[in-house]
């Protein structure tokens, strides 16, 4: 009983304390900075909306790839600071069903995202930067569900026009990129 008083009383001396710090004028600056969004999220805006997507994957990049179409809604979330992306389609011949947030980090400088899916059961984070005015290039781990052990991958988004987007992925396995992915999104 004496642990669970002493425990009580300390959580209760540390939350006064934290709230009795007021942050200084440069440290709120920085804040506002860090949570407000920018050019960045703007760019990101355009892509709101619905669009239909045509994918090619390459299980192994010897043979054909399975090619397959879903519907993706597009819109900025959290006041503007991501864009979230749900698809609806199909892959493989079964239903599919994919998340993606991304975002621009400005205390980082850099693009974040992550995905999810019906098709495994892991979270797939990215980050990186523009390379141009229309390429976005991220750069991320995910598991390889055939061996177990971390994959790297690299995608690339090209913003083709305002209604035509493309986004290439590849497996990095001893270093060298092996096409897995390709969707043409077109607005609709």
């Amino acid at each position: 009983m004496k642990k669970i008083l002493a425990f009580t009383l300390t959580c209760i001396i540390t939350t006064n304390y934290l709230f009795a710090q007021q942050p200084s004028d440069a440290e709120t600056q920085k804040w506002m900075a860090y949570m407000t969004p920018g050019e960045e999220h703007k760019m990101m805006k355009a892509a709101e909306g619905e669009w239909k997507a045509k994918t090619k994957m390459w299980m192994d990049p010897t043979q054909p790839p399975m090619e397959s179409e879903s519907k993706v809604k597009c819109e900025m979330i959290l006041g503007g600071r991501y864009l979230s992306q749900e698809f609806n389609g199909s892959m493989m011949g079964m239903p599919f069903n994919g998340m993606g947030i991304i975002g621009y980090d400005n205390a980082a400088k850099k693009y974040v995202g992550t995905w999810i899916d019906n098709m495994g059961t892991g979270v797939f984070y990215q980050e990186g930067n523009m390379k141009s005015n229309n390429t976005l290039e991220m750069v991320g781990m995910m598991v390889d569900p055939m061996t177990g052990k971390d994959m790297k991958v690299k995608t690339i988004y090209t913003f083709m026009d305002d209604k035509t987007e493309k986004m290439e992925m590849y497996n990095v396995v001893d270093g060298k990129e092996i096409k897995a992915m390709e969707m043409i999104m077109t607005k609709m």
